[in-house]
């Protein structure tokens, strides 16, 4: 029998924010490359909710506590509880005397989840080491012992000791002036959740893209980087047009090494993108604009659980849209969208109908299991349905106003129905019912009226298709003015069975098997594997070795598995293991031992 949720809780955080609250997070971290470990104090400033509160509960995973104290050397008893495999442990601290700030001595485990230790040789340059972190969903946890809820936003400051000759940066203020002398200092005066925590250290150039945005990266990819996003401040005044003003001051990037496990993730200041964009066309740079949208929707405005999390992601999936749109024309917009649409299809097929709803009911699972199409692709396409409905104008003056009214704030999908009850409905519910707002909400699958998204231009990719089919040889299709997009259509129409020479046509006359285009590459591989092409093994091995990043990663190695290449699988994994990020390599590790 399904239990009875509390929608206000955070079931994937043992903290009580409810009864004191941290609000203030002084770091001073050693970062030791040869340990591969964090070493060093969080001191916590405390907000008391409650005055008879005795405890301070915290997440923590697999840290070590040295001691805990008030800042002039009292002791503070506490314990870590039972670990738990996904939450890690609770850090339980006694607060007799409620002290107003706390130091925690700790140190990271060499494994953990939220911090991922490359050597020399996994980097582009291959001098020196490098480090990043992946705090989202619940991994902050694992680097810095906190209330690692978003219901509990924070500011921090932060004082870091790298080695000498490397630069580190954070999602803060960041200057590429300081000398690399081993000492950086960092501060966030704006309250963020902590998913948002995120730090790099490595080999770094900066380059700038405009007045309020740069772009960090190892050297040998500076020039291409900053050839593909810089249309980075023209993205920026789009998005202030529709959201309002940007609140965060700067907007750098730091492309990552292949390594990074996401297309992109939205740290406040400084947003982590993958080199898988780099495309030299900049037809990959829509995942861009999702990080900077995410400055309102997610940053701004943020779930109160994971179970909220299609309030960042469908929100900003939308506003990406709206973005692509004003910068690169409403053709490539429409290509984006029935791509969406397309992904989302692929997932109704695969998850229970009880699943697909926009709040990711997980709060008894991994909460990587909210990141999925339906809180991506589906919430999006709901938010283009109230916009159809309303009208571009007045769709865009309830945005507005909507993220005005809930800046700094963690709400619940509740919370979003009550306020599109009193705003949204109030004003416009001759045009859009409570009924359809609750249909598309906590209605599984797609509502009946719903109607799918189209562009004429991938017309041409549709005959094409049936004309290859039908028998014209693929030499004779006319596509030198396709876009990415409509390669990627035109590999997701391809039918599921296909004979080894229509993929050796295909090949070697669009040569796919060397596409340098990732997103294009991936396409074609598992097309290929469902058939069992071999030619595309040693390809596909390289690929696998070559990029980490889960949207790719994750299906080409379980279409192996369902193909029946269970030795080739292993044998690339054992490769590319090393590799991958810890999160993809917890997930793969799954996959194979199924």
């Amino acid at each position: 029998m399904q239990p009875e949720w509390d929608t206000n809780r955070d079931y994937h955080s043992f903290a009580n924010p409810d009864e004191v609250r941290v609000a203030h997070l002084a770091l001073t971290l050693a970062v030791d490359f040869d340990a591969r470990r964090l070493a060093g104090t969080a001191e916590l400033s405390l907000t008391y909710m409650l005055p008879d509160v005795r405890h301070l509960f915290l997440d923590s995973k697999d840290l070590q506590i040295l001691k805990v104290q008030t800042p002039d050397g009292e002791a503070l008893p506490y314990c870590l509880d039972a670990r738990d495999p996904v939450l890690g442990q609770r850090l339980n601290i006694a607060l007799e005397s409620h002290p107003a700030k706390m130091v925690i001595h700790y140190l990271t485990s060499p494994q953990a989840q939220g911090l991922q230790w490359l050597a020399p040789e996994q980097t582009r340059g291959k001098r020196l080491p490098y480090l990043f972190s992946q705090s989202q969903p619940i991994d902050a946890r694992s680097w810095i012992p906190l209330q690692d809820t978003p219901q509990a936003r924070i500011t921090f400051e932060a004082k870091l000791t790298v080695p000498k000759g490397m630069r580190a940066v954070m999602s803060a203020m960041n200057s590429a002036d300081t000398p690399l002398e081993g000492q950086f200092a960092f501060s966030m005066e704006k309250p963020i959740p902590t998913h948002l925590l995120a730090l790099a250290v490595g080999e770094l150039a900066y380059a700038e893209l405009g007045p309020r945005s740069g772009i960090y990266t190892e050297p040998a990819m500076l020039a291409a980087a900053a050839a593909e996003f810089e249309d980075t401040e023209q993205m920026m005044a789009i998005a202030e047009s529709l959201l309002g003003p940007y609140a965060w001051g700067r907007y750098d990037i730091l492309v990552l090494p292949p390594s990074f496990p996401f297309g992109g993730m939205e740290n406040p200041r400084l947003a982590f993108i993958t080199p898988t964009l780099i495309a030299g066309d900049k037809s990959l740079v829509s995942t861009v604009a999702h990080e900077l949208a995410h400055s309102w929707t997610g940053n701004l405005v943020s779930n109160a659980s994971w179970r909220d999390l299609w309030l960042n992601e469908g929100f900003t999936t939308y506003f990406t849209n709206r973005i692509v749109e004003a910068v690169y024309g409403k053709e490539q917009a429409e290509l984006e969208w029935v791509l969406e649409f397309t992904r989302l299809q692929e997932e109704m097929q695969l998850l229970p109908l009880a699943r697909q709803t926009l709040p990711a009911n997980v709060q008894d699972e991994d909460p990587q299991q909210a990141f999925n199409r339906f809180t991506y692709d589906k919430a999006s396409l709901f938010v283009h349905q109230l916009e159809a409905c309303l009208g571009r104008p007045a769709f865009d003056a309830f945005l507005h106003d909507y993220v005005a009214h809930f800046a700094f704030q963690a709400i619940t999908t509740e919370t979003f129905v009550d306020y599109a009850r009193q705003t949204l409905l109030h004003e416009h519910g001759d045009k859009f019912t409570e009924a359809q707002l609750l249909e598309w909400v906590y209605g599984a699958g797609l509502p009946s009226e719903f109607v799918a998204p189209s562009s004429s231009s991938l017309d041409k990719v549709t005959e094409a298709l049936h004309a290859w089919l039908g028998g014209t040889q693929a030499m004779r299709l006319e596509v030198q003015d396709w876009r990415v997009q409509h390669w990627q259509y035109f590999l997701a129409q391809l039918p599921e069975i296909l004979s080894h020479g229509q993929l050796a046509e295909l090949d070697a006359c669009f040569k796919l098997t060397q596409s340098t285009n990732a997103e294009i590459a991936c396409d074609w591989f598992r097309a290929a594997i469902r058939n069992n092409y071999d030619p595309v093994l040693p390809a596909l091995g390289d690929y696998l070795c070559a990029i980490g990043r889960g949207k790719f990663v994750r299906p080409l190695y379980t279409e192996l598995k369902i193909a029946g290449y269970l030795e080739q699988m292993r044998a690339i994994y054992a490769r590319a293991r090393s590799g991958y990020h810890p999160s993809i390599q917890l997930q793969l590790d799954a996959l194979l031992e199924e």
